[in-house]
């Protein structure tokens, strides 16, 4: 991946398996940069235990915090499929100084599907950044927990999708992102100037 990188002059990230030690696996993403340099790892932080998916007999949560990372084109950060529904890392990539953040995901068809193009775009507003979110297609043999729906996307820093693909075909998704918008946005929508951290205290809080 770092030679495909080097080679095409091209930011990669990388979803892989993990394996830190015998028995101790995470659901992990690589960030590589244009020159072919490893920059760093993202580890999904919320693991789900759903009706085909039981990721907790896998995976362990992430360790690494939210960590963005410099590239040739801007600062990418990382989000892992069941990590969408929380908002509170996605502020905190936004905090992180994130321009663009990737989702690579493989979710199938029924009741998050609703979500898919609801949720990401709401983070994309509400932190003033993009976002880039990748959804396999088909169904995975022998298992068939349900047909994954693709419509991969990239949404910008209003909302906007910028492109969208299908739901059953392999594809690149491209979009033109001017980063320079997320200043534009900012300079409008002061959510980071009007945050109130002093009064968020019950969300790191234990509570039920």
């Amino acid at each position: 991946m770092q030679q495909v990188a080097r080679k095409h002059a091209m930011v990669m990230v990388v979803p892989l398996y993990e394996r830190e030690m015998v028995g101790v696996y995470y659901n992990s993403a690589a960030v590589i940069d244009a020159d072919g340099t490893y920059l760093g790892k993202y580890r999904k932080q919320h693991i789900p235990h759903t009706s085909g998916f039981w990721e907790k007999y896998f995976f362990k949560p992430g360790n690494l915090g939210y960590p963005v990372f410099e590239t040739r084109y801007g600062k990418v950060a990382v989000y892992i499929c069941y990590d969408r529904h929380f908002p509170e890392g996605a502020r905190l990539l936004g905090l992180h100084g994130a321009e663009v953040v990737f989702n690579p995901s493989a979710t199938v068809a029924g009741l998050s599907q609703y979500l898919w193009k609801l949720e990401q775009p709401a983070h994309a507003v509400a932190n003033g950044y993009f976002m880039a979110a990748s959804n396999r297609i088909g169904v995975e043999q022998p298992w068939n927990i349900g047909k994954f729906y693709g419509t991969s996307y990239v949404c910008d820093p209003r909302g906007n999708l910028l492109a969208v693909g299908s739901e059953d075909r392999d594809e690149v998704v491209a979009a033109e992102c001017d980063l320079d918008l997320i200043e534009e946005v900012r300079r409008v929508w002061q959510f980071y100037r009007d945050r109130r951290p002093e009064t968020y205290e019950d969300m790191v809080k234990l509570l039920p």
